[in-house]
């Protein structure tokens, strides 16, 4: 057990050199300050590495990862983390991924008392609940499961469409824009669901409109005029 935890420390010594030997002012430039375009939310499982799978370098992926890739309002980390990418570092795309696999997913399908789960899982299962004809109606367990993966992506990024920050740096900037992935890591391809955010936000808006401000038409009167 402690050969593996210092192998960890062996292996930060070589990642630096490595990064020293390809650009001596690679740490220096580093700690100055980040400048990413995207903003990855994730499902915490250690088998999907955001940073590697989209071949990014450090300082250009914002990350939030959490059991199942939720998005809950009532979440004050993954919120947070929306709001600040999104006003502070002002990304230009938020992107929730999915993974076929996803031990989150099944457990929401499975008829069980989890303890401290159940209320993140709720989540889940009310995407199940929203889309239970269509996944009543796929015989194959596993396919059933890889179809929750999918909905369950969807409905999240929904919910990230649904918070008042994203509406209003849209409606000012027209980013960020949200999109839906699913990792296989049978393939190790990233899929891309297609979401389409503009249609999802007018569709939604009569209910979650929150743009309606005269702060927020003023802000984007003002830059109208520069």
């Amino acid at each position: 057990m402690k050969k593996s935890y210092d192998a960890i420390f062996e292996n930060n010594r070589k990642w630096v050199e490595s990064q020293v030997a390809e650009d001596p002012e690679f740490f220096k430039n580093l700690s100055l300050t980040q400048t990413p375009d995207f903003l990855y939310i994730g499902c915490s499982d250690s088998r999907v590495s955001a940073e590697e799978m989209m071949g990014m370098k450090p300082g250009e992926l914002f990350v939030h990862r959490n059991i199942a890739n939720v998005v809950n309002t009532l979440d004050m980390s993954a919120t947070a983390v929306i709001q600040y990418a999104v006003e502070h570092l002002q990304v230009k795309h938020i992107i929730v991924c999915g993974h076929y696999g996803c031990g989150g997913i099944k457990a929401a399908m499975t008829p069980e008392d989890l303890g401290l789960l159940n209320p993140w899982l709720r989540t889940i299962r009310d995407v199940y609940r929203l889309h239970q004809a269509e996944l009543d109606t796929i015989e194959d367990e596993q396919k059933r499961y890889d179809r929750l993966v999918e909905l369950n992506v969807q409905e999240q990024c929904i919910n990230v469409i649904k918070m008042a920050c994203v509406q209003e740096e849209y409606l000012i900037d027209e980013y960020p824009i949200v999109h839906g992935w699913v990792f296989d890591m049978k393939t190790g391809k990233i899929i891309d669901l297609d979401i389409d955010f503009e249609k999802i936000l007018k569709d939604i808006q009569k209910i979650y409109n929150l743009t309606d401000s005269n702060w927020v038409m003023g802000k984007k009167n003002n830059k109208n005029m520069l």
